[in-house]
């Protein structure tokens, strides 16, 4: 069998490794500039490989190609593939063939980091023989190449799922829904939508499918869709007999024997942590983890990096790297869970943003606003009246020392920009990498916790 790789980051290498495992033909093809340290290890395995460029009779030539996630649906390559009906996977489509693993996918619009983070710690802590991937850690394809691993589990994006035939979780989560990535799905909310409960499609009775009761989207698409999995659902304003839910101060899992804690015990701050912290809940109960066990995890689990990351304390100002909220709803909890005046950080690459969701919330919590990208207007002309400080910065060193001279002893700087990043940085991580460094070059921080 011919397998093509296109991408040739952490999933299109590891894709690699797994095909040339199970002794495929295995060409790897990537339009953009490969990275050193993959180029060496592609050299090492004895795959062949080209970048900068897309060569169609080594790519058209394949019986099965393996797509990054980051290639967009309607490029010209992929286009093509279709046309000529040669399948086309993504690689948690590819390696889920080569595993009998048990396989925990998490998807949404917002948390999926911090939950699969929550339920890898929470089976990891309990003895699982457990491996994470997936949008997050090493790639999945090469684990299941090189490990051993009896359970997987795996942070799933839309995109990973838009080219998926066979993927079966054993268990699926569907966290929330909102407006994101429509520039990918003909700006239809639905579309995308449906896009997430592809995780389900092909689950069956005996497979559990966890999803969020309060999300209007998903209980429009779940009176529509088919599905023969067993449904879990957990609520923040409903007393659930099955599932999970919290009211009150009141955490309670009614899943198997089910438990009971106080939203203070949990580690994870903020409301939408709480939703979080239940899925998970109900996860590790469908697994058959004690109680207590999940009870610890939950209470010593600790922020994933750039979800709310506190960077510290200067002159009595919190500065916290919230970089992974790359649209509007992960801004939202962020600024809903803040208790001080705000000093916003916010803007980049917009895609399709609707700042009403926050309007509220922007006028009741932040001070000043302070604008980076290099087109800043959408937002400047949005908030322009509601706010009297906004500030236009194109750099993080900007951003910062204006946040800096803003902010007054009791406030919070917070990075929480709505936008993706790639306007001005290489990704989320290095945003909030240059957001850490800048907060804390010049003076010396008190760490905070």
């Amino acid at each position: 069998m011919r397998v093509v790789i296109l991408g040739g980051g952490e999933s299109g290498v590891g894709a690699a490794y797994l095909a040339k495992a199970k002794g495929f033909d295995v060409f790897l093809s990537d339009m953009g500039m490969i990275r050193e340290n993959y180029k060496k290890e592609l050299d090492e395995l004895g795959v062949d490989y080209e970048d900068g460029k897309h060569s169609e009779e080594k790519i058209l030539n394949a019986d099965w190609i393996i797509k990054s996630p980051g290639i967009p649906k309607k490029a010209e390559m992929i286009l093509k593939i279709q046309e000529k009906g040669i399948r086309l996977s993504s690689e948690i489509e590819f390696a889920s063939e080569f595993t009998d693993a048990k396989i925990i996918a998490i998807t949404g619009s917002n948390g999926k980091t911090t939950t699969t983070s929550l339920i890898y710690y929470i089976l990891k802590e309990d003895g699982f023989n457990v491996g994470l991937g997936g949008n997050i850690g090493k790639s999945f394809a090469k684990q299941v190449a090189e490990e051993n691993f009896d359970y997987y589990v795996l942070e799933v994006s839309s995109f990973q799922l838009d080219d998926i035939q066979n993927f079966r979780p054993y268990i699926s989560l569907l966290l929330n829904l909102s407006k994101d990535h429509l520039d990918q799905y003909n700006y239809n909310y639905e579309e995308y939508a449906l896009a997430k409960f592809r995780i389900a499609e092909n689950q069956e009775a005996n497979n559990f499918f966890i999803y969020n009761k309060d999300d209007e989207m998903s209980k429009s698409l779940l009176g529509k869709l088919d599905l023969k999995v067993t449904k879990v659902p957990f609520s923040l304003s409903e007393r659930l007999e099955k599932g999970a839910f919290s009211i009150d101060e009141n955490f309670v899992v009614n899943v198997n024997d089910g438990f009971t804690m106080n939203i203070d015990e949990l580690s994870l701050l903020g409301k939408h942590n709480v939703a979080n912290s239940l899925a998970a809940s109900i996860a590790g109960k469908l697994l058959e983890i004690s109680n207590q066990s999940i009870r610890n995890s939950l209470m010593t689990f600790q922020a994933v990096e750039h979800r709310l990351e506190p960077v510290s304390e200067i002159n009595g100002v919190k500065f916290i790297n919230d970089s992974k909220a790359t649209n509007v709803n992960a801004t939202y909890f962020a600024l809903e869970s803040m208790k001080q005046p705000v000093v916003w950080i916010v803007g980049g690459k917009d895609k399709g943003n609707d700042y009403t969701e926050i309007e509220d919330l922007v006028k009741r919590k932040v001070k000043a606003i302070v604008c980076l990208g290099i087109d800043n207007q959408k937002i400047i002309d949005f908030f322009k009246g509601k706010k009297t400080q906004i500030y236009d910065t194109s750099s993080m060193q900007q951003a910062v020392e204006v946040s800096k001279s803003v902010a007054e002893k009791g406030d919070i700087v917070l990075l929480s920009p709505c936008c993706a990043s790639f306007d001005l940085f290489n990704g989320y991580e290095d945003r909030g990498n240059q957001f850490k460094n800048e907060v804390l070059k010049s003076e010396k921080p008190m760490a905070i916790s």
